[in-house]
């Protein structure tokens, strides 16, 4: 057993305690320069390395998906400046956790010794509760480290934003969570059971999660037989699947519909498929991508193809009614005729436009010639007064102004020359020349 142990810790622990420490604890980097993945923060030349060197710590938001080091970078940093460290989580604490925290570092800087205040999940505070840590930031009663998983634009107070640097902690890429599993191997004292394409398969399924390589490396040790070396079907019986990172309500969500929408608006049908399946694996609402195709459709396709809409349409209609599997398939079909459609944002940009004027003109009366006159009275002023009815012109279209004297003949919509829309302008353009022959 003393090999299920970091090297001397079976004998501080004593052979009393049965239970080894987790291995993502074991492997936890003793100073900044041992931490995987996050060498633009803690590498020769990172940013915490430079803010150490120059021996002026000041408050930080660290931002980043889950397993990216975020809270043994905070342990770390104290270390390494001698701060008291003090750590508390905003999933589990209230106001009075705060004073309690806030008054022991105020004792402590009265003895000239700082506090670094880590704060996991910072997000989860209310606004009120992220205020009552102002105070403290400015007269140097703590160090704040704020860890979150969400993007603090959205969920922290400006005020405190601004008296915070936020630093990116990144996703693991391959090769750091192979070098990892590599670290860990060499405390294990012993290789991972997997053969290349199963390790290859452990460490796509940690999804950039170091903490998740380690704790699925455990379940391989822990579950593989003598000599026996798992293949990629064997690994995913032994570990089941590891849910992707993906919260419906949070940055995942965003990111991936925000990829999805840009790869069909970019004419990339490969991509688009990819992000589709991306989300649908994660859990995501198929009726919520669905809608979200019919906006692709009226955005970015317009009247390039006024069939994109009624498509759209029709696939999450169809998913509507065939359920899960089959009416996937729709949005599929769907998402790969948005994304190979003509594309065009005429419209949407041209209503935009209108809306704009709409609120920056005020209540402009149309002309007269255009209003109904139900009454004498409206009749006796004018209203209807010399409207020609385009049914009654040559060529259907009489030509008359149709906007506010004082607007003026503003063009909202130009339809590019693209799809459909070529033959629209070839409309505009033959009722522009109409329009100025008829109004001379």
């Amino acid at each position: 057993m003393a090999d299920l142990f970091g090297a001397g810790d079976g004998a501080k622990r004593g052979a009393a305690d049965p239970s080894p420490r987790p291995l993502a604890d074991r492997l936890r980097p003793k100073t900044l320069g041992e931490v995987v993945g996050q060498e633009h923060i803690t590498g020769e030349d990172g940013v915490l390395t430079r803010m150490i060197a120059s021996g002026s710590l000041g408050s930080m938001i660290f931002w980043g998906p889950p397993g990216t080091g975020k809270t043994t970078v905070a342990r770390l940093l104290a270390h390494q400046t001698n701060f008291a460290f003090e750590q508390i989580s905003a999933v589990f604490s209230g106001v009075a956790d705060l004073k309690k925290v806030f008054d022991a570092a105020r004792l402590r800087r009265g003895n000239s010794r700082q506090t670094l205040l880590f704060v996991d999940e910072i997000h989860r505070f209310n606004r009120a509760q992220q205020d009552s840590f102002l105070p403290v930031m400015e007269d140097g009663t703590v160090v704040l480290i704020g860890a979150t998983t969400e993007n603090p634009s959205f969920e922290l107070n400006a005020a405190l934003l601004s008296r915070a640097r936020v630093l990116t902690f990144k996703a693991h890429s391959e090769d750091s969570i192979g070098k990892l599993l590599a670290r860990a191997e060499e405390v294990e004292n012993k290789p991972l059971p997997l053969d290349d394409d199963a390790r290859a398969m452990l460490i796509r399924m940690a999804d950039g999660d170091g903490r998740a390589s380690l704790t699925l490396a455990e379940e391989v040790w822990r579950t593989a037989k003598p000599g026996e070396i798992f293949d990629g079907g064997g690994l995913v019986r032994v570990v089941q699947r590891r849910a992707p990172v993906y919260d419906k309500s949070q940055d995942g969500h965003y990111n991936l519909i925000s990829a999805l929408h840009k790869s069909v608006r970019g004419s990339d049908p490969d991509a688009s498929l990819y992000y589709l399946a991306r989300m649908l694996d994660a859990g995501e609402n198929p009726l919520y991508i669905g809608r979200r195709l019919v906006r692709m459709a009226v955005e970015d396709i317009g009247l390039a193809d006024p069939q994109a809409l009624v498509i759209a349409n029709a696939a999450k209609d169809a998913f509507d009614y065939l359920g899960s599997p089959e009416g996937e398939l729709a949005l599929a079909e769907a998402c790969v005729y948005l994304a190979t459609a003509p594309k065009s944002n005429g419209v949407y940009t041209a209503f935009k436009a209108a809306m704009r004027a709409a609120k920056e003109h005020g209540s402009l009366v149309p002309p007269k010639h255009i209003l109904n006159a139900p009454t004498k009275l409206m009749k006796d002023e004018d209203y209807g007064q010399g409207y020609a009815y385009d049914h009654d012109e040559p060529e259907a279209f009489s030509g008359q102004n149709y906007f506010p004297e004082k607007l003026g003949r503003p063009t909202f919509y130009d339809p590019p020359d693209r799809g459909f829309e070529r033959e629209i302008r070839k409309r505009l353009d033959y009722w522009s020349k109409l329009r100025r022959e008829r109004q001379g």
